[in-house]
């Protein structure tokens, strides 16, 4: 492996972290701050609520602003919304506040998610881009495995304002990061400046693009998945099974090591047997996995081990989808890969959001509903796998 390949991979791994970590490490202060600021559950939710529809929309603006100004401006101007709304969030005296300032978090963090994506499509196509997109995943796979625990000791220390303060200090260095290491991957003469009619036109032949609209969804209704799991395994976690902030931490880095190891073999299985038949395989074990921990909760076998092994086998074969989905969405329309990536990110994370709000009113405490959700979740993905790639040429598969 070429040294600027993992270099790359590195940077843009660190700089992507910083969204995730924003969601990860106050995880488990979901209960605390219910508490805290005498709310409910589901008022709680509303803060990852907030941070997801922020997140995806705000994405419409970084890509297109990245076409047009180059790859490095975007991440600083979004890192100083982030920390803003950090800051925002350590003072937050009421819910409404928290919510809000997450909104804010989520306006700037979104430009991590955007611009890597697109500094890869500039270096990168095919399995290349592949490979290092799940290289960067394994960068980002810290953020699950460490961060909860990294909010629990913060907690522990200081209380759950501190995670804010912390997360503003991470968004200095990412920026410290993005002006010592990252190059400009967009040379001037490639730059494509923002024009309503041109956005427009460009909106239109992505949303009429069948194959990116296919792939994109099944990324985003994978990701609503795991968006639900996120707004509710705290509180199933510690309120069902009774463990600590620390060991729903653990408990939770379970899950996120299948899913990121999973990642790093996809390039390989692509490049073995075709990524679009790995994604077919992969999204439909998925769906019956998600199915059969179902079928086992509804029965009453709803043990902490039974949850955290079938969600294990679940997210490791959804690990397989979401790098090779991303790729295969992008590769036909690399002259516009800013708003590409923007607009993907946008549907699948207003999917999430959207997944969230949905399923809510019928959260009781318990795991039934969060499992239910994550299974139709994955079903809708495997569908939408069969639906979009079953006539499609084997992309990635030998000669």
């Amino acid at each position: 492996m070429q040294p600027g390949f993992l270099r790359s991979a590195i940077v843009l791994g660190l700089l992507a972290w910083v969204g995730p970590f924003a969601i990860d490490m106050y995880l488990p202060a979901l209960p605390v701050i219910a508490d805290d600021l005498e709310t409910t559950i589901a008022a709680t939710q509303t803060t990852l609520t907030a941070y997801f529809i922020a997140f995806g929309v705000a994405q419409l603006v970084y890509g297109p602003l990245a076409d047009w100004i180059g790859r490095k401006a975007p991440i600083f101007i979004g890192l100083g919304i982030f920390i803003v709304g950090s800051l925002a969030c350590a003072w937050a005296p009421t819910i409404g506040w928290l919510a809000a300032g997450r909104f804010v978090q989520a306006m700037g963090a979104a430009t991590v998610m955007v611009v890597p994506r697109a500094i890869v499509r500039d270096l990168y196509t095919g399995s290349q881009a592949t490979r290092m997109m799940a290289l960067i995943m394994l960068v980002i796979s810290v953020s699950p495995m460490l961060a909860p625990l990294a909010g629990s000791g913060l907690i522990a220390l200081s209380g759950w304002r501190l995670i804010f303060e912390v997360l503003a200090g991470a968004a200095i260095l990412s920026m410290i990061l993005t002006a010592t290491q990252l190059p400009e991957t967009l040379p001037a003469e490639k730059r494509v400046p923002v024009r309503p009619r041109l956005l427009l036109a460009g909106m239109r032949t992505l949303l009429t693009d069948p194959k990116f609209i296919g792939l994109t969804l099944i990324g985003g209704f994978g990701m609503a998945s795991f968006f639900v799991f996120l707004s509710t395994a705290s509180f199933v976690y510690t309120g069902q099974y009774g463990l600590s902030s620390v060991q729903f931490s653990l408990a939770f880095a379970v899950n996120a090591i299948g899913f990121f190891g999973a990642s790093q073999v996809a390039p390989t299985l692509g490049d073995r047997f075709g990524m679009t038949r790995m994604i077919l395989i992969a999204t439909s074990g998925f769906a019956i996995t998600a199915l059969i921990l179902l079928a086992l909760t509804l029965a009453g076998q709803d043990s902490l081990a039974v949850l955290m092994g079938m969600l294990f086998i679940g997210y490791a074969f959804f690990g397989l989808v979401m790098a090779p989905v991303m790729v295969m969405a992008l590769d036909d329309h690399g002259d516009k890969a800013g708003l590409a990536s923007s607009l993907g990110g946008t549907l699948q994370m207003v999917s999430g959001g959207v997944m969230i709000v949905a399923t809510a009113p019928f959260f009781d405490g318990t795991s039934l509903p969060m499992v239910a959700s994550i299974a139709l979740c994955a079903v809708v993905a495997a569908t939408l796998a069969v639906v979009t790639l079953r006539a499609a040429p084997q992309t990635g598969a030998p000669a």
